[in-house]
């Protein structure tokens, strides 16, 4: 339609869609510092012209939608990263302090190893003397308390991982089913043709949290979105989520059930594999290196024992309570077999004065007793493994850290907020309402001069 009603219905729209654009950079002045939230930005465009005799003309302009700024591909690449990093910074966190109980070679467990053949070599000039006997064995009550102290630390931190994965297990079932009742939000929003914006950002920040806690990944479909676990497991079909469990299993742990399938050793990302990762390799591998250093070590000094001569004149027994059958538990289970330091076999040939069979306990300090090292060493060995793990995996974290960064700077960019860019589109929405409304009061000072000429003739 031409003429004056033509102009002010173009006029009217102008108005119209300028009001509507000045709403959304409102909203997104708003959420400015809301976290997850992408920027919405108005899709304007020229409304179908009408044809008259020869002419095109114009009908103003059309909000065609409100869309939310957003990179997919981006989106997966932050999941990925924050499972990766949700990961290692659990990992390091285990292993730091882990670490605490594995300070150096020459403090805990290493001191007492030294200091135990230290007093052996402090006997010798007076293997007779019962101060200095009672020494040894002191020396050896210390070792034997500090490996029961660290194995069962492990073990304390080893059973609390299996509490935190069991608590992690119920914060993916919570999340999946927002998950999924924002979907079904989405489906029916979507399926109305309005605008689900708000509710697909509140989704997306699910996802985020979840890929903290399970390496997942999201599949659009027809129905909505689909999350799965990297071997397959399903958690959510559109508006469906579906609960993992946790059982305990036969090695004394929690196990993480999708059903009756087992699922445990075959995530990968995410604080869950990170717990399980320390859990399940790292305090068992350190637990086993323990074990074999105790067990080698009781079982080195108790035949060094038996070859010598105690002060009663008897031949020498075990100074260590055995050590179980094959080493496990060995730390744990480490103590002092005598409590009489007459007991102590220092003699080689059966005289007090005989301190022979000390050089053969001494000697113990240099045999290959676990892993084909000396007790020394074989601790050394123990700490560096520790040592090596934490400084790995603080060198990971870092880079991740680096990586989620540089992808948060690229999401901002994309879909962030940003506030100058928003008040020069607040000036320019300003300006065209404007515009349009004066166009409005010319359109109707021509309409009212349009009425009144027939006035003005009638008077004449």
């Amino acid at each position: 339609m031409s003429g004056l009603f033509g102009s002010l219905s173009i006029a009217l729209s102008s108005l119209s869609v300028s009001q509507q654009a000045m709403a959304t950079t409102s909203n997104n002045v708003a959420n400015a510092n809301t976290t997850g939230y992408s920027r919405e930005r108005p899709v304007l465009t020229a409304g179908d012209p009408i044809i008259e005799g020869w002419f095109s003309v114009g009908t103003g302009v059309v909000l065609q939608k409100i869309e939310s700024l957003r990179d997919p591909i981006l989106e997966i690449q932050l999941n990925q990263e924050t499972q990766q990093q949700s990961k290692l910074n659990t990992a390091l966190t285990q292993l730091q302090q882990i670490q605490t109980q594995f300070g150096s070679a020459s403090s805990g467990i290493g001191a007492d190893i030294s200091n135990f053949f230290n007093s052996l070599q402090q006997l010798a000039p007076d293997p007779s003397n019962l101060e200095l006997r009672r020494s040894v064995l002191t020396a050896a009550g210390n070792l034997a308390a500090d490996f029961n102290t660290t194995a069962h630390n492990l073990q304390t931190q080893r059973s609390n991982l299996d509490l935190n994965v069991v608590q992690s297990v119920g914060e993916v079932n919570t999340l999946t089913a927002q998950i999924a009742s924002v979907d079904r939000q989405i489906s029916n929003l979507q399926n109305a043709n309005l605008d689900a914006s708000t509710l697909v950002d509140k989704q997306t920040n699910l996802i985020r949290q979840l890929s903290g806690l399970v390496d997942v990944s999201v599949i659009k479909t027809g129905q909505g979105i689909t999350l799965a676990t990297s071997n397959g497991t399903t958690l959510v079909s559109g508006s469906q989520s579906y609960t993992l469990s946790t059982q305990l299993g036969s090695d004394g742990v929690q196990h993480i059930m999708a059903g009756i399938q087992d699922i445990t050793g075959s995530l990968t990302g995410g604080s869950l594999a990170g717990f399980i990762q320390i859990r399940d390799q790292e305090i068992p591998s350190l637990g086993s290196s323990l074990d074999q250093l105790a067990a080698g070590l009781a079982n080195g000094l108790n035949t060094a024992n038996k070859t010598g001569v105690d002060l009663y004149g008897n031949e020498g027994g075990n100074l260590f309570v055995p050590p179980p059958v094959g080493g496990v538990g060995a730390a744990a289970a480490l103590s002092v077999n005598i409590t009489d330091p007459a007991l102590i076999a220092a003699s080689s040939d059966g005289t007090s004065g005989s301190n022979g069979n000390l050089a053969v306990l001494s000697a113990v300090a240099d045999q290959a007793l676990a892993n084909g090292q000396t007790p020394i060493d074989s601790y050394s060995s123990i700490v560096f493994q520790v040592g090596n793990a934490t400084s790995n995996t603080s060198a990971d974290v870092d880079s991740s850290n680096l990586i989620l960064q540089q992808l948060q700077d690229q999401r901002g960019s994309i879909s962030g907020v940003s506030l100058d860019e928003e008040a020069a589109n607040l000036v320019q929405y300003q300006t065209a309402y404007q515009a349009a409304a004066r166009v409005v009061s010319a359109v109707d000072a021509l309409l009212s001069d349009a009425v009144n000429l027939g006035l003005g003739a009638a008077v004449q």
